[in-house]
């Protein structure tokens, strides 16, 4: 393809992912409960702890840092989009929000282990019943616009949670076999958090497994990995292989689930596979340099050093992040978000094939 006709095909192509339509049949809008880390935060960590997110952060879209690390949308916007409903408010954020749509509770950096620490998944569903106990309190005192016990019934409780557990345990040295024997452990806390939200009424839920953990342009750049230790695609091998390993439990717990709470709708969504299918076809959605960060330091291959991150003195952003999978190393961009979201949308990588707007009904 000469070259005019390739910049005039990848306008076209960034203008229709970056646009993800609404569907017409959904009756209402729906209440959504969020659990999480850094890919769906929408502001937890500068609410809860007054933590600084400078920019270029947020500057695709909003155009100011709203504590999202990208820049702009995460999926979780576009999939709020798709189904009519406003950008998800979060749960520490006293200002600005009536909180009508539902609240996220997923904080950068969170976990599932250990527990009782600031922000763990456990700690995340505590603060939800808080919050449910809560509305509960203030609808007997007269204030009718709060959730009754009907919408949190309705509501859909989301969980994407995990990649933390992975990648600070290969932070902390420990070896794969040791990383693999925590994944029970994990899945255990995931288990845990759905059925304490199923005893308090929730019946739809939403989860998404980990992404390829090998290939972030920061675990790159610290490991530093030898040809033997890469795959095909230029990503850490073992770090991918937990991650999938991880994935296959889940899958296996949400089935098992399934059959358990058997007046539950539990949705598994393979995150994964959506992911790594940028990288391996970089090309294919108009992005170059598939392994690489937009915003960051030191340039190719990688555009990463933890000394000059994102945001802070030193780093720079690229001109056209649309051009980038990765953002600031660890997290995408809102190009990729997009292109992510359209894919979970289509229901092609949910198990089982249930439609998003199925949660608004």
């Amino acid at each position: 393809m000469d070259p005019p006709r390739r910049s005039l095909w990848r306008s076209i192509l960034i203008t229709l992912v970056l646009f993800v339509p609404e569907f017409s049949e959904s009756t209402s809008r729906p209440l959504i409960f969020n659990f999480g880390d850094s890919n769906s935060d929408t502001g937890g960590l500068v609410a809860g702890l007054g933590y600084s997110i400078d920019s270029p952060y947020g500057r695709a879209f909003f155009p100011r840092s709203t504590g999202r690390l990208s820049d702009g949308r995460l999926i979780i916007d576009f999939l709020c989009q798709s189904v009519n409903s406003s950008f998800l408010p979060a749960y520490m954020e006293s200002l600005g929000s009536t909180f009508s749509d539902g609240a996220n509770f997923a904080v950068i950096g969170s976990s599932t282990l250990p527990k009782y620490v600031p922000f763990a998944l456990n700690i995340q569903v505590m603060q939800f019943l808080h919050f449910k106990s809560r509305s509960y309190d203030l609808l007997a005192s007269g204030l009718e616009q709060m959730i009754n016990n009907d919408g949190f019934q309705r509501a859909l409780y989301m969980i994407d949670i995990g990649q933390n557990d992975l990648s600070d345990a290969f932070a902390n040295k420990y070896t794969y076999t040791q990383v693999i024997k925590r994944i029970p452990l994990i899945l255990a806390e995931i288990k845990n958090a759905i059925k304490s939200i199923h005893d308090n009424g929730g019946r739809k839920f939403w989860v998404h497994n980990t992404g390829p953990l090998g290939c972030l342009p920061q675990k790159l750049w610290l490991v530093q990995p030898s040809p033997t230790e890469l795959d095909p695609h230029g990503c850490i091998s073992s770090y991918n292989s937990a991650a999938k390993l991880l994935n296959e439990g889940l899958l296996h717990l949400c089935t098992e689930l399934r059959s358990e709470l058997k007046d539950s709708t539990i949705v598994y969504v393979d995150i994964y596979t959506i992911k790594y299918d940028l990288i391996t076809n970089a090309s294919k959605y108009g992005f170059t340099s598939p392994l690489m960060a937009c915003c960051g330091f030191g340039g190719p291959p990688y555009n990463y050093n933890i000394n000059v991150t994102c945001g802070h003195d030193g780093a720079q952003a690229c001109d056209k992040g649309s051009q980038f999978i990765y953002w600031d190393g660890i997290h995408h961009t809102e190009a990729a978000n997009s292109i992510m979201a359209s894919k979970i949308l289509s229901q092609q990588y949910s198990t089982p094939r249930v439609p998003f707007n199925f949660f608004c009904q």
